[in-house]
C-alpha cells in the first residue's frame, strides 16, 4: 500500500540556491577546476600520511584518511587568546566531506571539532580566508561563502549546531553541519543489542531466537496459476530470468507484494520485469527457484542441492537502470560499528589495538543514517545494507586467519571508516557515479583515492566467469562457516535474505536488488544465476527491517511511498498527520543504500 509523503528537508541539488545563484559560465569553470586533478597536500605529507593510514597502532579516524588536505588560520577571541582553525578536507577526490577544529590553549576552553557536509562537490572547494583573524569565513569559486564564527556574536555555526538538526543549514544551505543524533531503533534491534553487548552468551542466545522463530517466519510459496500467456517483455528493462519451458508465461501470486505495478489480481509472470509507473528505470521481477531452467538446478560445484521448501519459496528482485540512476551508501547513526567484531579468533587479534583498523570509533566524525537532503527530492529508492559489525568478520577459514579476520570494510563519500579487505565481496561507487560488484584484491587499492562509496558484506554468491562468459557460483557457496553466512551454529541456513547484483544487458547495466522469502545461500546463488548476473553478494537477513526496500514514486501531484514487502511500513514513523519513511525522514542506527534520479527531479 502506497503512502504519503511530504518532504520539507531539504531541495535538489539541481533546484538550491546555490546553482541558481552561479551563472552557468562559473558553474561550468568550477566544475571543471573540481573535475580536475585536486588541490592534494605535498608529496612527503602523503607519504607521511600513508604511513599513519597503514600503521598497525592505534589511531584516530583522521588517521586513517591517507589522502586529507589540510588548511589553517590564526584566530583570536575577543579576551585576546589566540587559536588555530583548520579546515580538512577528507578526501579531496571526492570533496564532500570537511572537518572543522576550532583549537585553543590548553585549559583556555571552547575548542570544538565540527562535522561539514559540501553538498555541492562538483560546484564548490571549500576554503578558509584568512583576512580577518577575528572571524571565520569560508570561501567558494564564486567567492565569499559565509562567516561561521566571529569572536564578538553569536556565530552561525553555534546556532546550528545547537540547532539538534541531523543536518543543520550553513551559508544559506550552501554547506550543512551534521550534528550528532540518536538513530531510530525497532524493538528487535535494541533486544539484540543488549544482548549482543550486555548478556554473556548473548549472540548464542540472539542465533537461538534466529534458528526457532525467524526460520520460514517470511516465507511465501510461489503458487502457478493455471492460464499461460505470451510472456511479457520491456525491451529497455533487464533481462528476464532463465524459465523452465513449461513455466514461461504462467502467472504467480504475489500477496507479499507491496508495490502497485497496474496488474490484476496480483499476479505476475515468473522471471518476467514490469515497469513500475511513473518511475523511471525500475523495474519489479518475481520468481521461486523450482521454475528455473533445468541447468540451475542441476547439481554442481559450490552448491548445495535446494530443499523443497526453499525451491517453492518466492522470490521478489527489483532492477535500478544506472544509466538513469546514482547508488549512494550511507552510515547508520551506530552500526556498522568499527571495534572488533567477537567472532574473530583470538589468533588474529591484536590486543594492542581497539579494532582490527586502530580506530576505536568514528569521532568526531557524524554517520548520522539519513540521505543528504540536497539529494532529498531525487531519491527514489532506498533499501537496507549489511550485517553489522558483530557478524562482518570470518570466525573460521582462510579469511579468518588473515588481516585480523577479515572484517568488512566500508567507506562514505570517500571517508574510510573501515579498510576493504582482499577477497570479500565489494560494493564500489566511484567518484564519477560509475558502480561495481566485485571481489576486492590488494591491487584494487589503487582504486581507493577515486572511491566515493564501498561496502563489503562477506563472500561472493556469483562471480563471473571469463571462459563460460556467464556467472557461476562462488566458491564458498556452499560452505557455512568459511563463507560466514550466518544461520545458526547447526549449519541452519534456511531463513528470509537478501542480496545484490549486477547485470549486464547489451550498453545497458542494471543493479538487481532480491528479496528471498526463505532460502540458503544455494537458493540465492541460483536465483541471480538465472538472471545472468556478472556478479552477486548477500546483505542482510532474518527480518524486514533487515531486507528493507521503499519505491518514492510521484503520482497525481503527490509522493507516495511504497514497500517492496507490506510488512516493511512497520518501520517506518508518523509524526502527526505526516508520514516518515525510514532513511529519507529521520535517522536510522542501520546502514543503508539510496538510489537518486540522475534527470530532473522524479
Amino acid at each position: 500500500m502506497a503512502r504519503g509523503l511530504s518532504l520539507q528537508a531539504g531541495r535538489s541539488g539541481r533546484g538550491a540556491p546555490l546553482a541558481r545563484r552561479c551563472a552557468l559560465a562559473a558553474l561550468l569553470a568550477a566544475a571543471c577546476s573540481v573535475g580536475g586533478e585536486p588541490s592534494l597536500p605535498s608529496a612527503a605529507t602523503l607519504a607521511f600520511q600513508r604511513t599513519q593510514y597503514e600503521a598497525q597502532a592505534p589511531k584516530t579516524i583522521l588517521e586513517l584518511q591517507p589522502f586529507r588536505s589540510e588548511t589553517h588560520t590564526a584566530i583570536r577571541r575577543a579576551d585576546g587568546t589566540s587559536g588555530i582553525a583548520t579546515l580538512t578536507n577528507l578526501n579531496p577526490y571526492v570533496n564532500s566531506w570537511y572537518l572543522l577544529a576550532i583549537e585553543w590553549p590548553a585549559g583556555m576552553g571552547g575548542s570544538a571539532t565540527y562535522h561539514l557536509q559540501n553538498p555541492y562537490p562538483l560546484l564548490q572547494i571549500l576554503r578558509l580566508r584568512p583576512a580577518d583573524i577575528h572571524t571565520i569565513t569560508l570561501t567558494n569559486e564564486q567567492g565569499l561563502l559565509c562567516t561561521l564564527w566571529a569572536n564578538d556574536a553569536r556565530s552561525e555555526l553555534g546556532e546550528a549546531s545547537a540547532s539538534g538538526l541531523p543536518y543543520a543549514p550553513l551559508c544559506g544551505g550552501a554547506l550543512y553541519l551534521r550534528n550528532a543524533i540518536t538513530g531510530q531503533h525497532t524493538s528487535l534491534e535494541r533486544i539484540t543489542d543488549f544482548l549482543r553487548d550486555h548478556v554473556w552468551g548473548g549472540d548464542r542466545m540472539v542465533n537461538f531466537v534466529k534458528q526457532e522463530f525467524y526460520r520460514d517466519a517470511f516465507l511465501e510459496k510461489g503458487t502457478i496459476g493455471s492460464a499461460r500467456r505470451v510472456p511479457a517483455s520491456i525491451t529497455h528493462g533487464p533481462l528476464p530470468a532463465a524459465l523452465a519451458p513449461e513455466y514461461t508465461g504462467r502467472d504467480t501470486l504475489t500477496e507479499g507484494l507491496g508495490l502497485d505495478l497496474g496488474t490484476p489480481a496480483r499476479e505476475l509472470q515468473l522471471g518476467q520485469w514490469y515497469a513500475v509507473p511513473e518511475l523511471a528505470g525500475v523495474f519489479v521481477s518475481a520468481v521461486a527457484p523450482r521454475y528455473l531452467a533445468a541447468r540451475f538446478l542441476e547439481r554442481e560445484a559450490h552448491v548445495n542441492p535446494l530443499d523443497a521448501v526453499e525451491s517453492g519459496a518466492l522470490v521478489y528482485l527489483v532492477a535500478f537502470d544506472l544509466q538513469l540512476l546514482d547508488l549512494h551508501f550511507v552510515l547508520g547513526t551506530d552500526h556498522p560499528r568499527l571495534d572488533w567484531s567477537e567472532r574473530v579468533p583470538l589468533s588474529s587479534r591484536d590486543p594492542r589495538l581497539p579494532g582490527p583498523d586502530g580506530v576505536a570509533n568514528a569521532a568526531p566524525l557524524v554517520p548520522n543514517g539519513m540521505v543528504n537532503p540536497a539529494d532529498a527530492q531525487r531519491t527514489v529508492a532506498a533499501f537496507a545494507g549489511g550485517f553489522k559489525r558483530a557478524h562482518g568478520a570470518f570466525h573460521v577459514g582462510a579469511l579468518a586467519e588473515r588481516n585480523h579476520g577479515s572484517h568488512y570494510g566500508f567507506i562514505e563519500q570517500g571517508v574510510i571508516f573501515s579498510k576493504l579487505q582482499p577477497g570479500l565481496a565489494t560494493v564500489l561507487v566511484m567518484d564519477d557515479g560509475a558502480v561495481d560488484l566485485r571481489t576486492w584484491t590488494a591491487s584494487d587499492e589503487a582504486l581507493l583515492p577515486k572511491i566515493r562509496d564501498a561496502r563489503q558484506n562477506g563472500v561472493p554468491l556469483v562471480e563471473y566467469d571469463a571462459r563460460q562468459r556467464s556467472g557461476v557460483p562462488g566458491e564458498l557457496v556452499d560452505l557455512w562457516g568459511p563463507g560466514n553466512w550466518s544461520g545458526s551454529a547447526e549449519e541452519v541456513l534456511r531463513t528470509l535474505r537478501a542480496g545484490l547484483c549486477v547485470q549486464e544487458r547489451g550498453p545497458r547495466r542494471f543493479l538487481i536488488y532480491g528479496y528471498f522469502s526463505a532460502a540458503t545461500p544455494s537458493a540465492m546463488s541460483r536465483v541471480f544465476q538465472a538472471y545472468q548476473c556478472r556478479y552477486a553478494m548477500h546483505l542482510d537477513m532474518n527480518a524486514l527491517e533487515h531486507t528493507y526496500l521503499a519505491l518514492y514514486v510521484r503520482r497525481s501531484g503527490q509522493r507516495l511511498v511504497e514497500h517492496l514487502i507490506e510488512g516493511m511500513q512497520q518501520v517506518d514513523r508518523t509524526a502527526g498527520q505526516e508520514f516518515a519513511p525510514r532513511f529519507l525522514a529521520f535517522p536510522d542506527d542501520r546502514d543503508f543504500f539510496y538510489l537518486t534520479s540522475r534527470g530532473a527531479e522524479p
